[in-house]
């Protein structure tokens, strides 16, 4: 059974077109993305270690953003994790009968994704109404008169995550069916 890392939707690589291959680029940017915020977050722990040893005390802002940060690196990563197939499921269970009904397994694949994508617009909505709540009044972390931020950066990138996310599953399904409607013509 093709893996979601053959091309977005599940085809050969041969196949992609400009538009996949844009498409690939841009969920794997993403992902490089939330790999420096991995990168960030840790100089930011270790700062904060040595702030706390040395100094006493924590460096503002650590902990606010700390949080924020590790929101953001699951959700600009989680595109490229579906994409490449990366994703908990009964593996065991779907493998066995791709191997004996690749048919059912197909179509098996396509409805799990669709599920995921449904999961994801959900995230999404709840989101976009954060980020509409944040942005319209302002909302920031921090200590006033120390050193603050605002948060609706944070949430946009969260947002951007989830929506590619969800964006792949569907791809992703696409693909899955495409897979199911060539195995009923007795195409491989």
């Amino acid at each position: 059974m093709p893996t979601h890392a053959d091309g977005p939707g599940g085809g050969s690589g041969r196949r992609e077109t400009f538009l996949a291959r844009l498409w690939t680029r841009g969920v794997d940017g993403l992902a490089v993305v939330g790999t420096l915020m991995i990168v960030l977050l840790m100089i930011m722990i270790c700062a904060d270690v040595v702030a706390r040893n040395l100094l006493g005390g924590s460096l503002p802002l650590i902990s606010e953003l700390g949080a924020l940060t590790l929101v953001m690196i699951v959700y600009l990563q989680l595109g490229a994790a579906v994409r490449n197939d990366r994703m908990a499921r009964t593996d065991m269970f779907l493998t066995g009968l791709a191997r004996t009904r690749p048919r059912a397994g197909a179509v098996l694949s396509g409805l799990w994704d669709l599920a995921g994508a449904a999961v994801c617009v959900g995230i999404a909505w709840s989101t976009l109404g954060i980020f509409q709540r944040d942005y319209a009044h302002g909302d920031f972390i921090g200590v006033t008169g120390v050193l603050t931020l605002p948060t609706w950066p944070f949430r946009m990138l969260i947002l951007v995550g989830i929506t590619a996310a969800m964006a792949q599953f569907l791809v992703s399904a696409a693909g899955a069916f495409r897979r199911a409607a060539r195995r009923a013509e007795g195409r491989p």
